[in-house]
């Protein structure tokens, strides 16, 4: 079984709430949870209104397939333009 796991920090422009922060990492973490069926939620910088970080997680059997499905994830979250991506990490464990 082989693990596959990102992290994605985001800068958010322009937002005066949390409200709206949340809006936005919201509607990120639907699209991406939408497109590949992965478990993805916001790890990071709760109280903050410019900072965020979504972390997700992918299971499968190929390290190969979890690593492009990872850099997919990356990709369409930098696709969307909602927020600036500052900083990504992945890892791979195979179990």
């Amino acid at each position: 079984m082989v693990v596959g796991t990102g992290k994605i920090k985001l800068r958010l422009y322009d937002i005066s709430s949390l409200k709206g922060k949340r809006r936005i990492v919201k509607s990120m973490i639907n699209r991406i949870r939408n497109k590949f069926n992965i478990s993805i939620a916001e790890i990071e910088y709760n109280d903050s209104h410019s900072w965020a970080q979504i972390g997700f997680s992918i299971t499968g059997n190929d390290s190969r397939v979890i690593n492009s499905k990872i850099d997919k994830v990356f990709n369409m979250a930098d696709d969307m333009g909602l927020a600036q991506i500052t900083d990504t990490q992945m890892e791979i464990i195979h179990l």
